[in-house]
C-alpha cells in the first residue's frame, strides 16, 4: 500500500490542477482529488495498468458529477461568495508574457459559461492533452461528439480572449483610477468610473455592496490617504490593485472590471484573515 501511496501522491499536483481548472475552487479540487484516493484505496492495484490515466478518469468523472450538480442545484450566486484571488505581480508593457501566462487564471471565469461536458472535454484535451477516446468514455459520449464538445468550446474561450491592446487600455484604465484614489480627486474618479459601476467588498463581517459611481467616488474619496502603499496587481489574469499600510501590512486586494474603457465592477478582499493566506507580492517601497 505504500507503494500506491507514493505512486498517488506524484501525481496529487497534476491531478489538483485537473480538478482546479474544471471546478474553479481549491477546495472542491482538494475534494475531488481525495474522492480519487478514497476510490484508489478500495481498488485492486494490480488490475491497474495505467495510474496516471486511471486517476485522471477518476477525477474527471468527480468533476464531472459536481458540475452537473451545480447545473442543476445552483447554490448561492458566485457574488454573495468569497472570491478566490490569485494575485500576481504586473509590470507594465514588458509584463505581457505573464499576462500570456496568466490567461490560465483567466480562463477560469470563461469556463463557467460552459457546459459541464463541454468543460471537461475542453480542459482535459486543451490543458492536459487528454486523448479524446478517454475523455468520451468518462463523459459517456463517442469520440467524435467529444471532439466537437471540445471545439465548440475551444470556440468560446477564444472569442472571449483579450487582445494585447485592449490589456494595455485596461491597464491605463486601472492607473487612471488608482492615481485619483490616491489624491482624493471625486472628478477623476468619476471619470473612469462606469456611471452603473457595482463595488463588492468582502470585510470580516461580511460583503458590502455600492452601487453606481456618485457612491462609490465619495466613498473612496473618504478613505484616501496618503500613507498608504499602493500598486497595480494581476489578479486572476485582470488588471487589479493591492494596498499596504506604511509599514508594509496587507490592507485589500481589488479586481478590476473594465467596460468600454470605464471600471463597471470592482470586487475586493479586506478581511485580514483572508488576505494571509494570499500569496501577494511585495509592497512597493
Amino acid at each position: 500500500m505504500d507503494e500506491v501511496a507514493a505512486a498517488f501522491e506524484e501525481q496529487r499536483g497534476r491531478l489538483v490542477a485537473v480538478a482546479y481548472r474544471m471546478l474553479g475552487s481549491q477546495a472542491d479540487a482538494e475534494d475531488a482529488v481525495q474522492e480519487a484516493w478514497l476510490r484508489l484505496a478500495r481498488q485492486d492495484a494490480d488490475t491497474i495498468d495505467n495510474l496516471a490515466g486511471w486517476l485522471t478518469t477518476v477525477v474527471g468523472r468527480v468533476c464531472l458529477d459536481v458540475l452537473r450538480t451545480r447545473k442543476a442545484r445552483p447554490q448561492a450566486s458566485y457574488e454573495d461568495q468569497l472570491p478566490e484571488f490569485v494575485v500576481t505581480e504586473d509590470n507594465d508593457v514588458a509584463n505581457d508574457a505573464v499576462l500570456a501566462d496568466s490567461v490560465g487564471l483567466a480562463l477560469l471565469v470563461v469556463l463557467e459559461s460552459l457546459g459541464p461536458s463541454e468543460r471537461l472535454a475542453f480542459v482535459l484535451h486543451d490543458l492536459f492533452a487528454v486523448p479524446f477516446d478517454e475523455i468520451g468514455q468518462i463523459i459517456g459520449k463517442s469520440t467524435d461528439a467529444t471532439k466537437m464538445l471540445a471545439s465548440r468550446a475551444r470556440r468560446k474561450v477564444q472569442g472571449s480572449a483579450t487582445p494585447t491592446d485592449e490589456r494595455r487600455q485596461q491597464r491605463a484604465v486601472v492607473d487612471a483610477f488608482l492615481a485619483a484614489a490616491r489624491q482624493g480627486d471625486f472628478e477623476g474618479l468619476l471619470q473612469v468610473l462606469d456611471p452603473d459601476v457595482v463595488q463588492r467588498t468582502h470585510t470580516p463581517r461580511g460583503m458590502t455592496v455600492r452601487l453606481g459611481a456618485t457612491e462609490v467616488a465619495t466613498r473612496i474619496q473618504r478613505g484616501a490617504n496618503a500613507n498608504l502603499k499602493t500598486r497595480r496587481v494581476l489578479v486572476n489574469g485582470n488588471p487589479g490593485i493591492a494596498a499596504w499600510t506604511a509599514t508594509g501590512q496587507p490592507l485589500s486586494v481589488m479586481s478590476c472590471t473594465v467596460t468600454n474603457g470605464r471600471i463597471s465592477e470592482m470586487v475586493s478582499i479586506t478581511d485580514p484573515a483572508h488576505l494571509a493566506t494570499l500569496n501577494l507580492p511585495p509592497a512597493p517601497e
